[in-house]
């Protein structure tokens, strides 16, 4: 209040001569250096405040307008400094306005009653009947949400967690709104209860009502033409435009959901795209991405996700309603018009080509094929692991992280083969050893759950886990002694032992983040016990877990080690390692050649078809030169060759070191 006044007699008259109404002016009260000059057509009621208004804004096409207030009514209204508000056709109520905020044509911002705006929304994710239904607030991070979502056994666990963001939510809970500074409003036509922070760009939006949009100078959140949105919270980042259309959603940091993309009851988390398409209950993880009108995503979990034209699953069977889901783990596609018949759990990926009737369950076949074939699933496993479109698709999830906010509230783990991925493909590779012995090696079909393998396909599955499991862990060793630099070969076998047993058992992805299953149990525990107090800590669990990732990885490492020498680290000798490295440098660069001859087929005569549309063979081949470049000089098979040179050397040196400290050891 020292910071206001009431407004002289005399700016009154002004006022009022200005075309401008208060039903009391004693409770119009204006900051120093108040311009009356400024404000013109008003109409106050209530209490406001307003601020100093004397520079100006500047806008599209080299345009400047004084700041002030034109043309408005506002209705307990506070105002900062330098604002532009002009021509509001109906009235701004109960907001709290932040500097150089500029809010034109537009029809109605108000907060009505007490709200937590979007805070503590009940989303009915995965389970359209609700049987999976989370609490969202602001700060929901992919790794708690899938808590909430997958661990709906643990009653005390939800308790908990429901308490805890029921609590958050009552301490944002409000009757007033807030918009943050230098945002943007404009074209604008109803706003209800509806919470904004700084830097937002809103043009055209039709409807926003029950939500929060966590915009901030770092990362402007951009709401775009004829978007309509209930109850929902926007993270930092992120855009929705072009006529979207959510309700009970979240959508997290870097999202994009524009050309009349349309969600109900479900989560986008970090770097999610939809466009034109539309999602029902879904859990998408981060990088999850649509851009197909035909595209459904219903009742499912997905991560690292592309899905192809026409993509589509059911979620029910005519008999008890929508209440079956499905899981398509981390870095699955799903081509054009694929179809999914839930419940089923895809294994990481995996690419699912044409529709599948059964209930498909091929977690332990990770970077494998499922496709349709005479009406059957077939399996191909493990031959993504040969596929440049796999690689370059993990190359290009961290150049598109959108995410400029300091303040990540996902954990994303990027590693292609991990604790979690090789898992699965040692358990892939004795499921396909098995099948093999007790069918017999020449058999010519297996099948396995609901799906066929053939014989070639089932060898080639073997070799090619072998290959990877190799890759993975001569990664972990050659990293482990770059990074400690042993001195001597004493040191080396000391420097192999693991500092604790955390991370030795099973690892899981968490949307996002991959974790020891053991430290999530150790989570959960302290959550059902009580010792967790605030969401914040476990927002810092998953963070500091995140970071130790490396350190756990190599825990679990050690004991594949073991596994695959069949010694203790104790007994290792420099042959053991030696053998190791050379067989990793075989694998690798095997994976690598098959990697260069997949990324061929894209220059083959074949991929010529449609060059050269008026010209004859010469003539194609020379648009397709221009058009593609050479083979030779494409940069992904360039990247692919100093690859093979890079790991080449890197084992030569490794060698040679072991080879060192073998000679110092003796002598």
């Amino acid at each position: 209040m020292e910071m206001f006044r009431n407004l002289f007699p005399e700016e009154i008259d002004l006022l009022q001569r200005q075309g401008c109404a208060a039903s009391c002016w004693d409770d119009v009260w204006v900051a120093a250096g108040f311009d009356p000059l400024r404000v013109k057509n008003v109409t106050f009621s209530g209490v406001n405040y307003l601020g100093r208004f004397s520079g100006e804004v500047d806008f599209p096409g080299g345009v400047k307008k004084k700041t002030g207030i034109y043309h408005a009514l506002l209705h307990n209204c506070r105002t900062g400094d330098e604002v532009f508000i002009s021509n509001i056709r109906n009235y701004i109520a109960n907001y709290d306005i932040g500097d150089r905020v500029v809010i034109e044509n537009s029809d109605l911002l108000a907060v009505e009653g007490e709200t937590a705006f979007g805070n503590g929304t009940m989303v009915d994710v995965l389970d359209e009947l609700g049987g999976r239904q989370l609490m969202i607030y602001d700060r929901l991070s992919a790794h708690l949400a899938y808590i909430m979502a997958f661990y709906r056994h643990r009653d005390q666990l939800q308790e908990v967690m429901e308490r805890l963001i029921r609590e958050y939510s009552t301490r944002v809970r409000s009757s007033r709104g807030y918009i943050g500074a230098e945002t943007r409003i404009a074209s604008c036509s109803q706003l209800i209860n509806v919470r904004i922070g700084e830097g937002a760009v809103i043009t055209g939006a039709s409807r926003l009502r029950e939500g929060s949009i966590n915009s901030n100078r770092h990362a402007p959140v951009i709401i775009g033409p004829g978007v309509v949105a209930d109850h929902f919270i926007i993270s930092s980042g992120a855009e929705v435009s072009d006529s979207a259309v959510l309700s009970n959603c979240f959508v997290g940091q870097g999202c994009i959901l524009t050309r009349h993309y349309s969600a109900t009851h479900s989560l986008f988390f970090s770097n999610c795209q939809g466009i034109s398409g539309e999602a029902c209950s879904v859990f998408a993880g981060p990088f999850t991405v649509t851009h197909h009108k035909s595209t459904l995503l219903i009742a499912g979990m997905f991560s690292f996700l592309n899905a192809g034209s026409g993509s589509n699953q059911s979620n029910h069977m005519y008999k008890l309603g929508p209440i079956h889901h499905g899981i398509v783990e981390r870095g699955s596609k799903t081509t054009s018009d694929s179809y999914l018949l839930w419940p089923a759990k895809i294994g990481p990926f995996t690419l699912v080509m044409g529709r599948h009737h059964k209930n498909s369950d091929t977690a332990n076949m990770p970077f494998s094929y499922l496709v349709e074939n005479n009406d059957e699933s077939w399996l191909v496993p493990g031959i993504n692991l040969r596929s440049v479109g796999t690689i370059r698709d993990a190359l290009k999830w961290p150049r598109r992280d959108k995410r400029k906010d300091p303040d990540l509230l996902d954990c994303i783990n990027f590693n292609l083969l991990s604790p979690y991925t090789i898992q699965r493909m040692i358990r892939g590779r004795k499921i396909l050893r098995q099948l093999q012995q007790i069918a017999g090696k020449t058999t010519e079909t297996y099948t396995w759950e609901t799906t066929f393998i053939s014989r070639s396909s089932l060898e080639r599955g073997i070799t090619l886990y072998g290959m990877a499991i190799t890759k993975f862990l001569g990664n972990s060793v050659i990293s482990r002694i770059e990074k400690m630099k042993p001195a001597s070969w004493t040191q080396l076998k000391a420097c192999l032992e693991p500092q604790s047993a955390v991370g030795c058992g099973d690892w899981i992805d968490l949307a996002g983040l991959i974790a020891p299953k053991s430290e999530i149990a150790r989570l959960t525990g302290r959550l059902e016990a009580g010792a967790v107090e605030s969401l914040a800590e476990v927002e810092q669990f998953f963070r500091e877990l995140h970071a130790r990732y490396y350190e756990l990885e190599w825990c679990w490492a050690a004991r594949l080690l073991e596994e695959e020498l069949e010694k203790p680290l104790a007994a290792l000798t420099p042959d053991d390692l030696t053998g190791l490295i050379r067989h990793w440098q075989e694998s690798v660069i095997g994976l690598d050649r098959m990697l260069y001859e997949d990324a061929k087929k894209e220059f083959t005569l074949n991929a010529m078809t449609g060059f050269g549309i008026d010209g004859d063979g010469q003539t194609k081949e020379q648009d397709f030169l221009k058009v593609r470049g050479t083979f030779e000089k494409n940069t992904f098979v360039t990247e692919i060759l100093e690859h093979i040179r890079r790991k080449g050397d890197l084992g030569d040196r490794i060698i040679h070191l072991l080879e060192e400290l073998q000679k110092t050891e003796k002598e």
